[in-house]
């Protein structure tokens, strides 16, 4: 039978109170040790984070509070777990998510942490591409893989070693080899830039800021891979390129992760609007306007309006939105060119002009008699139909659930009204966010759009009504 890839391996999984480094904590370690394919060693332990576990977390794990209160800190095995990792490629399953958590731990814990890194995910994605998915439970249906806890840190660092053993039997040695080492080479930073600036930066959708040496923001980016894409400023030719840069490369660096791309463009929108930082395009002022239609009024015409000002109660068609009042204009005009109707019932011209004093205009004779004033107002409304804007069709509140594409985190987007509230990652946030969920932000375009089309193409999400959450918290 092939030998496995050849080397000094620490295949590795852990557990943690949460998705960020940062913020959360490891739970449990499990680790095997590997030379030339050899098992040399299997190391686990419970792990004390300091802190309590969320629900959600105890309940995907099965680690309670009670099982790692007496566990030892992190600080207290962190000599011991160096020793063992030392000179290894760590190999782990979203490689970069162990990494992370491994160098924030040792870092403070005063140790220092680096090495190769192969991840799991990866390899899987190189050798088949045909597949969409390459979480560990697909590996598992797809290999025969057997797993006795999932969710629990040396089982799943187990299903890692049946892995690679199952791409031993299934795939060349030169073949594998040759994935390995592209695979090692992909996570390692560039030449020319230091491994410290972004060994913490995951392979995930989400946002990030660069800011100047005196704090103030100067690029607010997404991505759908945080590291790809920050690498890619050190390709750049634009003219803000060199700042972003020497931001990234001192240090004034910030990112948050997000589950998916749906978060990280929702998450951008809403930074960009906060702090406007320097190097982001910015219009000069953010406004949102419609064309308001009070139809139950027999004399009433379309007029422009921003669309924050509306209120909710109004029985009134709203049709939009535009980003200022004279491209309101400029489309009302635009329909009753094509339309041939009349400006001055339009409210685009004085209620006592006449079209016939004006050759060029396009109305068929309403304002004179011509035509049926009824008759011309259902042509206007025919003509507004396809700009009517879409109600919010939910009673109000409203969390989509999006997760990674490995199926291994998710976050809840709290939207409401076409606003975007804000992003949930556990039960309190949620909470948090729902409580609120009746302050409404400003109307945005953009954020709007997104929502929009996140709701017509829901096959990747999930819809949660939160009004019964603000009814409680209330």
């Amino acid at each position: 039978m092939p030998s496995l890839i050849p080397g000094r391996l620490a295949l590795l999984d852990l557990e943690t109170t949460g998705a960020d480094p940062r913020r959360d904590r490891i739970t449990e370690i499990g680790l095997i040790v590997l030379d030339d394919g050899c098992v040399v060693e299997e190391y686990a332990t419970l792990v004390n984070p300091e802190r309590s576990i969320p629900s959600g977390i105890e309940a995907l794990t099965g680690i309670s509070q009670a099982m790692v209160d007496q566990a030892p800190s992190f600080r207290d095995i962190a000599l011991d777990l160096a020793a063992r990792l030392g000179g290894r490629v760590l190999v782990a399953h979203n490689a970069r998510f162990d990494y992370a958590f491994l160098r924030t731990a040792f870092r403070e814990a005063g140790l220092p942490y680096r090495s190769d890194i192969l991840c799991s995910v990866r390899l899987s994605r190189r050798l088949f591409p045909q597949h969409a998915r390459h979480n560990l439970d697909s590996l598992i249906e797809r290999f025969q893989l057997t797993c006795e806890a999932r969710h629990r840190a040396l089982p799943d660092a187990r299903l890692v070693h049946q892995f690679l053993n199952a791409l031993a039997r299934q795939v060349s040695e030169s073949a594998l080899q040759a994935a390995m080492r592209e695979t090692i080479d992909a996570l390692r930073a560039p030449a020319g830039v230091d491994p410290d600036l972004l060994d913490d930066v995951p392979e995930s959708p989400g946002v990030y800021l660069l800011s100047d040496a005196g704090g103030l923001p100067i690029y607010a980016g997404k991505a759908a891979n945080l590291r790809s894409q920050i690498l890619a400023h050190f390709a750049e030719g634009t003219r803000h390129a060199s700042a972003q840069r020497a931001a990234i490369q001192a240090g004034r660096l910030r990112w948050t992760a997000t589950a998916g791309e749906l978060g990280a463009a929702l998450e951008h929108r809403q930074r960009v609007e906060r702090l406007a930082p320097l190097h982001n395009r910015s219009r000069a002022a953010r406004e949102a306007w419609v064309l308001r239609w009070a139809l139950h009024e027999p004399s009433s015409a379309p007029e422009p309006i921003e669309i924050d000002a509306v209120r909710t109660d109004e029985a009134s068609e709203l049709f939009g939105p535009f980003r200022s009042r004279s491209d309101a204009l400029k489309a009302l005009r635009g329909l009753a060119h094509e339309h041939g109707l009349c400006d001055s019932l339009l409210g685009l011209a004085p209620p006592d002009t006449r079209c016939a004093a004006r050759p060029a205009a396009p109305c068929r004779g309403a304002c004179s008699g011509a035509e049926p004033v009824a008759l011309h107002r259902l042509r206007a409304m025919q003509a507004l139909a396809r700009l009517r804007l879409p109600q919010w069709p939910f009673s109000s509140v409203i969390g989509l659930i999006e997760e990674d594409r490995e199926g291994t985190r998710s976050d809840v987007l709290v939207l409401n009204a076409w606003r975007y509230l804000g992003r949930a990652s556990n039960s309190d946030e949620l909470s948090q966010l729902a409580s609120h969920g009746d302050r409404l932000p400003p109307f945005d375009i953009d954020t709007f759009r997104l929502v929009q089309r996140a709701l017509s193409q829901t096959s990747n999400l999930r819809i949660v009504d939160l009004s019964s959450r603000l009814s409680r918290i209330h």
